[in-house]
């Protein structure tokens, strides 16, 4: 049975939500590579006198 309180939603609605949903799914992108760089960076700094 379907819930009467809940309104019906138009296409582009159920659109909408579908796309947010995916994009909280996504992963961050460009945090490693980030961590790597700073990796780099700090060990390249270690190595100097």
């Amino acid at each position: 049975m379907k819930d009467p309180n809940k309104t019906p939603q138009t296409r582009q609605e159920q659109r909408e939500q579908r796309l947010l949903s995916r994009r909280k799914q996504m992963t961050q992108h460009g945090k490693g590579l980030a961590q790597v760089y700073k990796d780099a960076v700090e060990k390249k700094a270690k190595q100097k006198p």
